[in-house]
């Protein structure tokens, strides 16, 4: 790969630190413990969904200089009873921040509580507190040092939870024969709208098009290269995110399958009890990884949707410190953690329709696009997306 293309690499690895969140953690060892093999195919389809709809969300940054959460403002403002949507948007939008916040402190408050005995209350305040401070201090160095730091995040995430097939290799047949798509009972669909909530994440598909539009705007390249490069930076950088999810299920199912875990406590005492203090230590630092480097990440998301469907006047701290009650009061309540974590993907998978349906209508609009709006075949593969997405909704609702 060219120097030059390297040099323009960056954005698809913030948005995949979304990708691998304790909320993926919790789903995926969820789907894995309870159902095995069962919902592999579930899994991988969602992570080629979510490289589409990342590189659509890039695309459309990209060539028309303006995010996708700025275009559908702009939309709003323009239709019969604007104020009505707007509050619709508004109040998805609060819900996304919330459920993504949640999953985040809440897992990195786990992880500290398992490597050093910290209250989790405690833990999801002191997540929340590094996650805005060091927003802060990245923003004020650059884009593009940003971006290298969230790229190294999400290489010590991979080698910390990718290790773990060497200490617990899965099945292979089992692996293949999980490539089938089926479900088992309700539970299971419910689990597999978890794991697409987690995967397709919505604040992510907003953030990727702001990023785009930040990083490129001053290149100096031309669009069609631009756009070459978006493929390839979500090629590079969701294949990682998409290994990492599919090892954590595939851990679950080949180690935690029928030993009654319902938690991510219980999967890290079952680890060392399988295979040792080390292999447990190193899925713990991967989660606190995971939950530090995704609340940087949702921080930075969440007040660009709050910006734009909300209010310009609520900053990245005063939404992160908003958001991060719901999270605390949880954990102080005593709610089963893990559980708060997978129910907070369900919410998740219920946003994800707010922000396809106007990224697949933008993305082919000749008026927003121009010449490099969607051909055909392209479009008719993220209404797809659109219509998985909603048919696993409402069999969620139809199933629950």
């Amino acid at each position: 790969m060219q120097r030059r293309t390297i040099a323009l690499l960056g954005p698809a690895f913030v948005a995949a630190l979304a990708y691998v969140d304790p909320g993926n953690v919790a789903a995926n060892l969820s789907a894995g413990a309870e159902y095995g093999y069962l919902l592999v195919w579930a899994l991988v389809l969602a992570c080629l969904m979510a490289m589409l709809v990342q590189y659509l969300s890039a695309k459309l940054g990209v060539v028309s200089g303006r995010s996708l959460s700025e275009l559908i403002r702009e939309d709003l403002n323009g239709r019969k009873h604007r104020k009505l949507w707007r509050v619709g948007y508004a109040a998805q939008a609060v819900a996304v921040a919330v459920a993504t916040d949640l999953a985040e402190v809440v897992g990195g408050a786990i992880a500290l509580n398992l490597l050093f005995g910290l209250p989790m209350w405690l833990g999801a305040i002191i997540v929340g507190g590094i996650a805005i401070a060091s927003l802060n201090w990245m923003r004020q160095r650059g884009e593009h040092f940003f971006e290298v730091l969230m790229a190294a995040v999400l290489a010590v995430i991979a080698i910390g939870f990718l290790a773990t097939l060497f200490w617990l290799p899965p099945d292979p047949a089992a692996t293949l024969n999980g490539l089938l798509p089926r479900f088992a009972d309700a539970g299971s669909v419910q689990l597999a709208a978890a794991m697409l909530g987690a995967t397709v994440m919505p604040h992510a598909i907003y953030l990727h098009s702001a990023l785009a539009k930040d990083r490129h705007a001053t290149s100096g390249e031309t669009v069609n290269r631009l756009l070459k490069v978006q493929r390839i930076d979500v090629a590079v950088a969701l294949t990682i995110a998409a290994a990492v999810n599919v090892s954590m299920l595939l851990f679950a199912a080949s180690g935690l399958r029928g030993s009654s875990i319902d938690s991510i406590e219980g999967a890290y005492k079952e680890i060392g009890q399988l295979v040792g203090a080390l292999p447990a230590t190193v899925f713990a630092v991967g989660l606190l990884v995971s939950g530090i480097g995704s609340a940087i990440v949702g921080t930075d998301a969440g007040a660009g949707m709050v910006h734009d469907f909300v209010s310009p006047r609520i900053t990245a701290t005063v939404r992160r410190l908003v958001t991060l009650v719901p999270a605390v009061g949880v954990l102080v309540a005593g709610l089963h953690a893990t559980q708060a974590l997978v129910q907070s993907q369900l919410v998740l998978s219920f946003g994800i329709a707010f922000a396809l349906v106007p990224l697949a209508m933008l993305t082919s609009s000749r008026r927003v696009m121009g010449v490099h709006r969607s051909p055909p075949w392209l479009a008719a593969l993220a209404w797809m997306v659109v219509g998985a997405v909603v048919a696993l909704n409402v069999a969620v609702l139809v199933t629950a």
